[in-house]
């Protein structure tokens, strides 16, 4: 019972943070997209959305790329993920870290956008 109610309040802590994290970066646009990243125990996502406009310009996953999540594969999958972004003609995001907490795998995977052109 007390695991229930841990993985609850994990989750509560996460949309808290999640709703701070959303009201203090601007909107994405066009130009300057927001970029949210989504990690669960097996998978990575991160997808570059235009919030003006409502919709997903650049996704990546890395199910899609036969990766699991580590540090070491999330510089894999921002390295596609940059190589998307610049064909689609995107030099400039804005980072939303989605409620999670800035390090290990997020903190890995903003450096390596930023290791790969992508100004943050």
């Amino acid at each position: 019972m007390s695991r229930a109610k841990d993985i609850l309040k994990k989750n509560s802590l996460r949309a808290i943070r999640k709703k701070r994290v959303r009201g203090s970066i601007p909107k994405g646009t066009a130009q300057s997209p927001r970029v949210t990243i989504f990690k669960s125990n097996r998978y990575l996502s991160a997808q570059a959305i235009d919030d003006v406009a409502g919709v997903t310009l650049v996704a990546v996953n890395s199910k899609a790329l036969g990766l699991n999540v580590n540090k070491a594969n999330a510089v894999k999958v921002a390295a596609q993920f940059a190589e998307n972004l610049k064909a689609a003609g995107i030099e400039t995001v804005v980072f939303d870290r989605n409620g999670y907490l800035y390090h290990g795998v997020i903190a890995s995977f903003a450096d390596a956008l930023r290791d790969n052109g992508i100004k943050l």
